[in-house]
C-alpha cells in the first residue's frame, strides 16, 4: 500500500488539496499498478514561520500578499 506524503505551506485551498489527492492517486495507480483503494495521500501543512529555506524563515522570504 503506497503512502504518499506531501509537505506544503499552510493555506492550500480545499479544491487544490482535492485535485492533488486525485492526481497523485491516479498516477500512483498508473505507475505502481495498484488499486486506488491501496493509495493513501497525506498532506502536511506547515506554517511558513516553521519552514526555513536558504537560511531564512519562509514567512520573511515569501511574505503573504
Amino acid at each position: 500500500m503506497p503512502i504518499l506524503r506531501v509537505e506544503t505551506w499552510a493555506g492550500l485551498p480545499k479544491e487544490k488539496k482535492r485535485d492533488l489527492v486525485e492526481t497523485m492517486t491516479r498516477e500512483a495507480v498508473r505507475i505502481l499498478d495498484c488499486p486506488p483503494e491501496a493509495v493513501t495521500v497525506i498532506i502536511d501543512e506547515v506554517p511558513k514561520e516553521n519552514w526555513g529555506a536558504a537560511g531564512e524563515l519562509c514567512s520573511e522570504r515569501f511574505p503573504d500578499k
